[in-house]
């Protein structure tokens, strides 16, 4: 972190969300004796993987499919590029991130300066990336049922209006 806020290096907090276009479930009230019920509606999740970077800017991709590990390796590929100083990646252990199958990819990554740091398990508190998937979907994006295209442009503009309109404070 010390280097990082040198200017030395990038620390980069990578993760994956899921963003439904209807709004999630937060609560509701139902009058006494009668059955709350909400009926699900099933639509495709559009996948963001994201780096929120130690410089305070905000590298993300949508996707309209899951994300695999080798989506994950082309993200980590473009982030390495835009970024021009030495990268450390901090992570969660999901499989993606740590498949075997997908080791030569990541010691390719490394071979471009890149450095991984694997959080430990279960400890999404300590991936600030998480910070922002909470506000995006509790408090930045309106609460309503969203078309596909106006999804993808909501969150959009949440990423390009990152560190402007749409801040975070630690």
């Amino acid at each position: 972190m010390t280097q990082a806020q040198a200017g030395a290096i990038e620390l980069a907090y990578v993760d994956e969300a899921g963003f439904a276009p209807q709004p999630p479930n937060r609560s509701a009230w139902t009058a006494k004796g009668e059955t709350h019920a909400v009926a699900p509606k099933r639509a495709k999740r559009l996948n963001v993987i994201g780096a929120l970077l130690s410089s305070g800017r905000l590298f993300m991709t949508k996707l309209w499919w899951n994300v695999s590990g080798l989506y994950f390796f082309a993200f980590l590929m473009a982030l390495v590029e835009r970024v021009k100083k030495p990268l450390v990646v901090i992570l969660d252990n999901a499989s993606i991130h740590t498949a075997k199958s997908l080791q030569p990819y990541w010691e390719l990554l490394e071979e471009k300066g890149l450095r991984f740091y694997f959080l430990p398990p279960y400890s999404p508190e300590l991936n600030r990336i998480e910070m922002l998937w909470r506000k995006m979907k509790y408090e930045w994006l309106p609460f309503k049922t969203f078309t596909p295209e106006e999804l993808e442009q909501a969150i959009g503009e949440i990423g390009a209006g990152f560190g402007s309109e749409y801040m975070l404070t630690f």
